[in-house]
């Protein structure tokens, strides 16, 4: 079915339909008043408070779809962005599924750096970012004078997911001499390939490492630190309805990354609790009855909060209560300090 020609009245909004962001992005929906039913065994569910269509599409395939435009909204990894190559606006970094795209090679072998990968297989669902990785290694290597064991010119071979052979990287389209490097795609369970001697090393995604570790993997080197990102298409249909839902979402966020903290202080004493907690733009100050007193309303980091607590009860601070923030609006500027 073509979404766009059946669902023309309605903001298309694509979000990952299993993995490890998809639950963190329905209760960022959830926290948005983005509702909506989704049946069972299909990915289209319609939005019942807003004109929004979500699409439940695998987070690799997302950028693709907001870059040609076959969807308005999507939420993914930074990675597959960079992956697909897609031209897409980022929005707002969502802070939730932070992971590194490394390098990882068997614990119990020699090799210590990436550039001891050369010439060799390496596997991948990332051969894209892992050729361009490995193609820079050997630049630098050559540029070096590195032998490496290769005489005459070295390239690099990518392999895309139909086994087909692709000299000189995966986006150069370039064919360069002989082979170097080697990159093969590999959809899923990466990490056993070392094991099955089907590659001297892999670039997968880690959040923990204990998948690694427990397959006898370490890492070497990092490619790229990743989080869930909102992107948006160049040509979205709807644009105000886009920065209605991006206020929504920054809205949630900032919600679950603040505590509202409010105290009472003598004014002789608020530059000092200013320097405590200046707040996201700036704190809120109230004349109180008595004289000489004020109360001040901050917003202030959770991770920091209990430490801020102490500090402004050393420095004279009384009354000190902290409420959770149950949602906010902030503008992309002041979400951004």
């Amino acid at each position: 079915m073509d979404l766009v020609n059946h669902l023309n009245d309605r903001l298309l909004f694509a979000v990952p339909k299993k993995g490890r962001l998809h639950q963190s992005c329905l209760e960022l929906l959830s926290g948005s008043d983005i509702q909506f039913h989704r049946h069972s065994r299909l990915d289209i569910a319609l939005c019942l408070n807003l004109p929004i269509a979500l699409v439940f599409l695998p987070a690799a395939d997302i950028p693709r779809f907001v870059g040609e435009g076959r969807v308005d909204l999507g939420i993914t990894g930074r990675d597959q962005v960079a992956e697909s190559q897609v031209d897409v606006e980022e929005l707002i970094d969502l802070g939730f599924g932070k992971c590194k795209l490394q390098v990882q090679v068997p614990e119990k072998g020699d090799i210590t750096e990436p550039s001891q990968l050369i010439g060799k297989t390496i596997v991948s669902s990332f051969t894209g970012l892992a050729s361009e990785y490995f193609e820079r290694l050997e630049r630098e290597a050559l540029g070096k004078g590195l032998d490496n064991g290769e005489r005459g010119r070295t390239s690099l071979v990518a392999e895309n997911g139909n086994g087909e052979t692709i000299n000189g990287g995966s986006r150069s389209g370039s064919k360069m001499g002989r082979t170097s490097t080697k990159i093969k795609y590999v959809g899923g369970s990466v990490e056993a390939a070392c094991a099955l001697g089907v590659a001297d090393g892999i670039v997968d995604l880690v959040e923990s490492g204990e998948t690694m570790k427990a397959a006898g993997l370490k890492p070497i080197a990092t490619v790229l630190e990743t989080t869930a990102v909102l992107i948006k298409s160049t040509h979205p249909s709807n644009p105000e309805l886009i920065k209605l839902v991006a206020s929504r979402i920054r809205g949630v966020i900032t919600a679950k990354k603040y505590f509202l903290c409010t105290y009472n202080i003598p004014r002789s004493k608020l530059d000092v609790a200013k320097t405590i907690t200046p707040g996201k733009r700036a704190p809120t100050v109230t004349q109180l009855d008595e004289e000489g007193w004020v109360a001040v309303s901050v917003m202030v980091d959770r991770k920091t909060i209990a430490g801020v607590m102490d500090s402004l009860e050393s420095a004279g601070a009384e009354d000190i209560l902290v409420t959770a923030i149950s949602n906010s609006r902030s503008s992309a500027e002041s979400f951004s300090h």
